[in-house]
């Protein structure tokens, strides 16, 4: 098995692309601080000193550190990495495919219409522009012309999410939905 690794805009986050395998249908956080991850690959990397995040998704682990350097770590994560993938066991244990992506975001029903594009804008055209970098967005809100939204994986405590999140997607969806006044982040 091939592991390629790339660097992301936020210097405390490493992607680990692998070949030929795919981790997940649809991105999943982990935090070192959540009790249950549903993943035997995710609580391993996470024995592993300095690693506060995991983002996997498709065929790639986004990892965010607090200490040491990749210089450090990377040899370390790639062995765990590569030795689950040798073990045949899946990375995640239980996925939940079945729910629509709207079922977790707060708003008010009369504004469907603006919520459905708000969502179809974000799957379409900036999640997988964010996702090239390793990060994902998660449509959390919709109140008062005003779009919530979590930013994950290499994106969470970058240096350049507030222009991301700022002049990239408020400025789209402003531009494509007139509804949107404003784009916050939740922490």
């Amino acid at each position: 098995m091939f592991i390629q690794t790339e660097s992301t805009p936020n210097p405390n986050s490493l992607k680990f692309i692998l070949e030929d395998y795919q981790l997940c249908v649809d991105p999943i956080e982990f935090n070192k601080s959540s009790d249950n991850t549903h993943s035997v690959l995710a609580d391993e990397l996470f024995k592993i000193k300095g690693i506060e995040k995991l983002l996997f998704n498709k065929n790639c682990i986004s990892v965010n550190k607090t200490e040491y350097t990749w210089d450090q770590l990377k040899a370390s994560i790639l062995n765990v990495i590569s030795n689950h993938i040798n073990s045949g066991l899946p990375a995640v244990e239980k996925e939940d495919n079945n729910s629509d992506e709207l079922d977790t975001v707060e708003f008010d029903n009369e504004d469907i219409k603006v919520v459905n594009m708000i969502n179809s804008i974000l799957s379409k055209k900036i999640r997988p522009a964010i996702m090239q970098d390793g990060g994902d967005v998660k449509f959390i809100k919709y109140e008062n012309g005003v779009a919530h939204l979590l930013l994950n994986g290499s994106c969470a405590g970058c240096p350049s999410a507030t222009i991301t999140l700022k002049n990239g997607i408020e400025n789209m969806l402003k531009h494509h939905i007139p509804e949107v006044q404003k784009v916050e982040q939740v922490f």
